[in-house]
């Protein structure tokens, strides 16, 4: 079957393929994923169900209630630093470029198992990962937002254990233990992670010309197997209203990512697909056959664009900490050198 491209060349693959064949998918994966000069490392998934238009707005909405609408000593309520910020609101806390990251607010929670069903001694060991979810209490304007987070999760990751089945054949010879498949590393974890995010309105914004390209958010890659991404929300702050679903503030504003030979490109999410980047994890399960994906994003300049937020919601599936990803080297490892990189070695 033809790949399919969306306008800024990455590779598009429609929702009922992707369930009812996804082993037919192969050279789409190739085109996504690979090693080859032009592959930009992301695939966007067309013709989704109608019920998640509902679900992402939804959440979006209630991630910029919560960073608006509380206080900071209300949000920093949620704020849990002995999973090093990895569970509950963090802001300010993350390292990138070398700096704590101001720029955008994080909400994180796994939105699979609430209280992972772990030894207390794993727990203690792995509390980036083996917390119990934290929600907020009740708070005014943000009642629904558990239900909303955990069905928008959910349906993310449905999405994203088909994709990983079309992305078996890459991993057959790495895996050490045969009878575990790509799927079955995402579907059985128990270490899934979202991200739900508020980007703040820049508070000087410049010229783009002028402004860094990662401005919003450093290059960086992603240590999970699979990355879900929702197509980004901007919100115009209003007085004395609600604030109001607006266009991007800029051409330049968005998700910047570089292709495998280096090359920079902005890659648009339509409002009605979902994206799914690679992470480090899947570049060592697959001996660098599928390749994890280098991005950023920019803030861009545009009139008011210092009263324009930005809300989006990522998706990090990945195996449990004991899985090995390749000979005596477990995901655990891997993933607590990366917590060590962006923050500051510890809590």
């Amino acid at each position: 079957m033809a790949v399919a491209y969306t306008p800024e060349g990455a590779v598009s693959i429609s929702y009922r393929e992707l369930i009812e064949s996804p082993l037919t998918l192969t050279e789409s994966i190739e085109r996504a994923f690979g090693s080859q000069p032009d592959c930009l490392g992301i695939i966007v998934v067309r013709d989704l169900p109608a019920a998640y238009a509902g679900l992402r707005e939804r959440l979006l909405m209630l991630s910029h209630a919560f960073a608006t609408k509380l206080d900071e000593p209300t949000r920093e309520r949620y704020a849990d630093a002995r999973s090093r910020y990895s569970f509950g609101w963090s802001h300010g806390k993350e390292i990138m470029n070398g700096k704590p990251d101001l720029l955008k607010g994080s909400y994180y929670a796994n939105p699979v198992v609430d209280h992972p069903p772990v030894s207390d001694a794993l727990r203690e060991a792995y509390p980036e990962y083996y917390n119990k979810n934290i929600w907020p209490d009740n708070e005014a304007g943000v009642e629904t937002f558990e239900a909303a987070f955990k069905e928008l999760g959910r349906f993310v990751f449905d999405v994203g254990v088909a994709l990983a089945k079309a992305c078996q054949p890459f991993a057959l010879s790495r895996l050490n233990d045969s009878s575990i498949s790509l799927p079955d590393l995402i579907n059985t974890s128990n270490t899934a992670k979202a991200r739900l995010l508020h980007y703040f309105p820049p508070n000087n914004p410049t010229g783009d010309e002028d402004s860094a390209v990662d401005d919003w958010c450093g290059w960086h890659k992603d240590h999970s197997l699979l990355t879900g991404l929702c197509s980004a929300m901007y919100l115009q702050q209003q007085q004395q209203a609600d604030s109001v679903i607006v266009p991007s503030p800029s051409p330049a504003s968005g998700l910047y990512i570089r292709t495998r030979g280096g090359d920079m490109s902005k890659v648009l999410i339509p409002v009605d697909s979902l994206a799914f980047q690679t992470g480090e994890a899947l570049e060592v399960a697959t001996g660098g056959k599928l390749r994890a994906t280098p991005h950023c994003v920019r803030v861009g300049s545009a009139p008011n664009s210092d009263k324009i937020s930005r809300e989006t919601f990522a998706l990090f599936m990945q195996p449990d900490v004991d899985q090995e990803l390749s000979v005596g080297y477990t995901f655990g490892q891997f993933s607590k050198r990366v917590f060590d990189e962006h923050y500051d070695g510890g809590a």
